[in-house]
């Protein structure tokens, strides 16, 4: 039965009535609707301005860019959430290894499937190139091996790692690609987490400047040298000019040597693993090393896990120590991979930052008669 049926019995007077209280009633209607939807966007709008006035507020300056989101990111000071992650040579790293190297983490999380961040991989290829002394850029992308090389071996990209899915941006509360978070050296999170290529081409260039490097303060706990503060407490390692840490371990033909043994040579200790692909790379340079060293070069003393045959296997002249339970020596001096190394001086002191990866392992052996030449 239609409008015009219903009202056909009543009088044109009642009908008109009838009509115009109907076309009332449906602008009532719209316009309560239209008011909801304003209302509820005033009200995101409003959300989204207190969040950032939230992360101004507590970030106390504008030297880093804000987070775009309320809920993106961890609180800056907070603890970084600790990682094992697969390289694209399928070896593992660890936060605490990419720490070790002794610079601020940037921990740049992208997609291969991610167009804005394809257009600046080219970027932090450069910056990683032209700025490894300063900061430790790490890619965390996603997905397989075979997905991600490509475009990392054209670009020459260092420290690139692979979630499963998003396991670890969740972890870091990272929701969109490319975004960044800065690490600071003492394993606290040291920025907002910046989304977008311009907010990371920002962070990028304040974490490279020198006042942006020494606005990152540590956390308390590191800072004094104690337990207190509001910091994470971390273990304590040996600083250059320290001590560093003796210890005992047999040599391959069951002989046990200490560190203090080579007290009047000044000795850089590697800790090595057979078994580790990035060792078994370097291993002809070492060798070529050890064959014709430089004239004033240091001492080699290796502490290796595995068993006797495989580090027998290598062919090393320098002592070879087995450290059976596997890092534990490395771990007194801060090292959690392999292959790395510390200079240790005649006196026995930590003459040098830990060395991590091949390159920067042989520049320590390689480049020690120029150390002594400017001390």
């Amino acid at each position: 039965m239609g409008v015009l049926d219903w009202l056909a019995p009543l009088s044109v007077a009642q009908g008109t009535l009838v009509l115009v209280g109907v076309l009332v009633l449906a602008l009532l209607i719209g316009e309560g609707w239209m008011l909801l939807q304003v209302m509820s966007q005033q009200g995101r709008l409003l959300l989204r301005i207190e969040a950032l006035e939230a992360g101004r507020a507590f970030a106390g300056s504008d030297a880093f860019p804000q987070p775009t989101l309320a809920t993106a990111g961890l609180p800056v000071g907070s603890a970084a959430p600790s990682f094992t992650l697969p390289t694209l040579a399928g070896e593992s790293t660890t936060l605490q290894a990419l720490r070790a190297i002794g610079k601020p983490v940037l921990l740049l999380f992208s997609d291969p499937g991610c167009g804005p961040c394809h257009a600046l991989l080219p970027e932090i290829g450069g910056f990683q190139r032209d700025h490894a002394s300063q900061l430790v850029i790490t890619l965390i992308s996603r997905g397989t091996v075979e997905a991600n090389r490509p475009k990392a071996t054209e670009l020459g990209l260092r420290h690139v790692l692979l979630q499963q899915d998003r396991e670890l941006a969740q972890a870091y509360q990272a929701y969109g690609t490319p975004s960044a978070v800065l690490v600071r050296r003492d394993g606290t999170i040291g920025s907002p987490l910046t989304q977008g290529a311009d907010a990371i081409r920002a962070l990028l260039d304040q974490a490279l400047s020198p006042t942006g490097l020494a606005s990152l303060p540590m956390a308390a706990a590191q800072r004094n040298g104690t337990g207190a503060g509001t910091g994470p407490q971390l273990e304590a390692f040996p600083k250059i000019g320290e001590p560093a840490p003796d210890f005992s371990l047999p040599e391959l033909a069951g002989k046990f040597v200490s560190l203090s043994a080579f007290r009047g040579d000044k000795t850089v200790v590697l800790f090595w693993r057979p078994s580790c692909g990035f060792c078994q790379r370097m291993l002809d340079d070492l060798k070529a090393w050890e064959a014709k060293p430089p004239q004033g070069a240091p001492k080699l003393l290796v502490a290796s896990t595995d068993g006797v045959a495989d580090n027998q296997a290598m062919g090393l002249r320098s002592p070879v120590l087995l450290d059976k339970e596997g890092m534990s020596i490395g771990r007194l001096f801060g090292a959690t991979g392999t292959p790395m190394a510390v200079l240790v001086d005649a006196e026995g002191k930590i003459a040098s930052e830990l060395a991590a990866g091949a390159p920067a392992v042989l520049a320590l052996v390689g480049h020690t008669q120029d150390t002594n030449a400017r001390a």
